[in-house]
């Protein structure tokens, strides 16, 4: 049976600052689990898989289970349901929210988080299994049993038509279905397997044109495996490293993902790293393409991508700029002398992928990185220490959930969780009756904050400060984020104000300067906020963006989100600590809610670019826009947003917005009008703080109706359609926010509105 383990790290080979807090981790025990808890998951399994089809989602139901029995709270109260034409009372909403707080106690670690599935992507996995794969250690490092996982994961988010998506709720892409059908032939799956959806996966590969028709980063990935031809790939030379920053195009000025991704694809591409070639690679080379692979004319499939695919089709310019690299350039840096200058190049890339392992704790900002990282050591030194200390870390990106084993987006949401549900909780003004949750909630926040900047000279490695940052995930990933940071300082602050017998002693106030003066560095000129670094360059340098799946992925663009959450923050730190860089703060927060205003969109919403999608980044302005001083009747920003909030309630009473709005950047409803608890949650929030109910009650009344009688039977809220996003095309789950923003939303509205109406 698989259990999770927290905050713990026994291996020689990991590396912690804080003792592995927010560490998550599933291990399989053999010997764990009575016959019914056994029969109880494999329950829980089969009704996914026989359902997939209804809902691609995942609810966490082996982590609840685990989870439930280590923290037993009793009786839950009996639910509450509101009648049609029944007003919500004060009492229902209170009620409602004992059993929220009681059942969602019972989640939290003893570390203070709330653990959860950080996944959503299917083009993850598949590089973690071909960089094992060619290393070797595939079978070292995942048991028997994580291979099961993984595989009845794969066959579960199989699409009707054969293929497998971007996430799990897209449409087939060729991305998608061939990475995925590898990475099942790599974990043992033969060409003939799984009650033919082996056979189907294929069908729909050929039937669209086959592997040629790959994406870059498939192309990337295949090469390395030897089931494609570097010559296939547009060029990725390392020799960029070595340009002067000055040049807007150095890697330096991308957008950290960015270039951490490409940092170690260009190492692999410059040395033209092939791995062994197997009877499983040759046999892929029959399987996958339309013609004898000797046949394919690769300099063809360069350019050739799956119209599936092509969210960002590549510009003439960009078929100019890697037509001459491929056929002028690179042919000069393969021989001598050329080739001294490719073999400085790789040994400044690598120079720069050892800083962000070391700096990182071998975890790396993302999953794509750290697969690439972990390759690009074993490739450089098959013995090295480099590659044995990436091998453990591999665990913290694995979660398991009654539809198999997936690959996260992150190490986790560790920290973002858990300063949202703080400040959820604190909305409730029940806290006091879950004072243990409180204290252990702010016990994680103090542990995760960011205490030094990485060493060295930040600006030769490109880096920003982090010291007084928050993280997304955990300290030991480290990298600093201004919205996370926001939110870490928002929670501490709301935490500060509560006696310490309840919730433990405050944050020092020299860590929550240190914190401002994180966030006050990483306003760019126009006001706006990015997210882990100030905007380096420009946006004309999405031309030469070379994935055809993603969006805006080149530079750091500033956004609502990262922008209202600083407001909101260094407002609160102003109302507590007046006498603190008080000038420059103002400054900032007026230049912060003139770029706000100035970003909306004609409609009166403003787009998301991290949560579905026009509801999520509504809220973030609206609240931006009241914290800094603005209302209804003094802001037409406000007046516009929710008339468009109020334009989109469904007839059920909440909210309900689809990905499709994130891709397409037209706000889209959920399939049949449907609300979601969770944007309902959003828009409630936002017009709650835009005195909604001052004007009209009704539509709070309905969202607060539907939100009652969503809750389940044991005070959970129910997992629904997917919510997070990143490069306008890729979904990604955040499994806490199905129980944050209902409690949020029902709290302020409580405490708001009822309470206030009452007095």
């Amino acid at each position: 049976m698989w259990s999770l383990k927290i905050s713990e790290g026994t291996s020689p080979w990991l590396r912690s600052l804080n003792n592995h807090v927010g560490r998550q981790v599933w291990e399989f025990d053999p010997n764990l689990g009575s016959p019914e808890e056994l029969a109880e998951i494999e329950k829980l399994r089969q009704n996914f898989s026989q359902n997939r089809f209804l809902k691609k989602h995942s609810s966490d139901l082996i982590m609840r289970i685990q989870l439930s029995k280590e923290n037993p709270i009793g009786e839950i109260l009996p639910p509450v349901k509101v009648k049609e034409n029944e007003d919500v009372t004060e009492e229902m909403v209170t009620k409602t929210l004992r059993r929220a707080l009681s059942s969602y106690s019972t989640l939290q670690a003893h570390d203070g988080h709330w653990p959860g599935d950080y996944g959503g992507p299917m083009f993850l996995m598949p590089g973690l299994v071909i960089a094992l794969s060619v290393t070797g250690a595939l079978n070292a490092v995942l048991s028997d049993e994580h291979k099961k996982e993984m595989i009845r994961y794969l066959y579960n988010h199989q699409n009707k038509d054969g293929g497998w998506g971007l996430h799990i709720e897209g449409p087939s892409t060729m991305f998608g279905s061939v990475l995925t059908y590898v990475t099942l032939r790599l974990l043992g799956e033969e060409a003939n397997d799984g009650q033919g959806a082996m056979e189907q996966g294929r069908k729909w590969i050929l039937d669209h044109g086959g592997a040629t028709a790959i994406t870059s980063w498939g192309k990337m990935w295949l090469s390395v495996l030897g089931v494609f031809e570097w010559s296939g790939n547009n060029p990725l030379p390392p020799e960029i490293w070595l340009l002067p920053y000055i040049l807007p195009i150095h890697p330096g000025r991308m957008w950290c993902h960015c270039r951490m991704v490409y940092l170690p694809m260009s190492y692999l591409y410059g040395k033209r790293f092939v791995g062994p070639i197997t009877p499983i690679v040759l046999s892929l080379r029959k399987e996958l393409f339309t013609v004898p692979y000797h046949e394919i004319d690769w300099d063809e499939a360069r350019s050739l991508c799956a119209k599936e695919d092509l969210y960002y089709p590549h510009p003439l310019i960009q078929d100019i700029l890697w037509a001459s690299l491929h056929k002028a350039v690179e042919p000069m840096l393969m021989h001598w002398p050329g080739k001294k200058l490719r073999e400085k190049a790789l040994r400044t890339a690598m120079q720069h992928i050892h800083y962000e392992d070391e700096n990182t704790r071998y975890i790396c900002i993302g999953p794509v990185n750290k697969v690439l990282n972990m390759l690009c050591c074993w490739v450089e030194d098959p013995n090295s220490e480099a590659f044995k200390l990436h091998l453990p870390r591999i665990y913290d990106f694995l979660w398991i959930a009654e539809d198999g084993m997936k690959m996260q987006g992150y190490n986790g949401s560790q920290l973002w969780d858990t300063a949202f549900a703080a400040q959820a909780i604190i909305s409730t003004n029940l806290f006091q009756e879950y004072d243990s949750t409180l204290r252990k909630a702010h016990m994680f926040i103090k542990n995760s904050q960011v205490l030094e900047d990485c060493p060295g000279n930040l600006d030769f490695w490109y880096r920003h400060i982090s010291k007084g940052a928050w993280p997304f995930s955990t300290v030991d990933h480290g990298w600093p984020i201004s919205d996370c940071t926001a939110e870490g300082l928002k929670a501490a602050l709301l935490l500060s104000k509560i006696p310490s017998d309840i919730v433990g002693e405050p944050l020092e106030p020299e860590r929550l300067y240190d914190a401002v003066n994180v966030l006050l560095s990483l306003q760019n000129g126009d006001g706006g906020f990015a997210t882990y670094e100030l905007t380096r360059s420009y946006s004309w340098l999405e031309l030469i963006n070379p994935a055809e799946t993603f969006g805006d992925i080149v530079i750091d663009y500033p956004y609502v989100e990262c922008t209202s959450a600083a407001i909101q923050a260094l407002t609160s730190f102003k109302k507590l600590y007046p006498k603190h860089r008080q000038k420059e703060i103002e400054h900032c927060i007026k230049k912060a809610t003139t770029f706000i205003e100035t970003i909306q969109e004609k409609d009166g919403s403003w787009y998301g670019s991290w949560a579905v999608c026009y509801t999520y980044a509504t809220w973030f302005g609206v609240k931006g826009l009241i914290a800094a001083g603005k209302n209804y009747s003094n802001s037409s920003s406000i007046r516009k947003a929710c008339d468009f909030l109020l334009s989109k309630q469904v007839a059920s009473g909440g909210w309900g917005e689809s990905y499709l709005s994130c891709q397409n950047k037209v706000y889209t409803n959920l399939e049949g009008d449907r609300a979601h608890v969770v944007n309902t949650g959003w828009a409630m929030l936002a017009l709650i703080d835009a005195g909604q109910a001052e004007r009209d009650l009704t539509p709070l009344q309905h969202a607060a109706r539907f939100l009652i009688n969503s809750q389940m039977e044991n005070g959970d809220f129910p997992q629904e359609e997917i919510m997070g996003v990143f490069n306008r095309n890729c979904m990604i789950t955040y499994a806490a926010y199905r129980n944050i923003f209902p409690i949020w939303a029902l709290g302020e509205y409580r405490c708001r509105v009822l309470q206030q109406s009452s007095a």
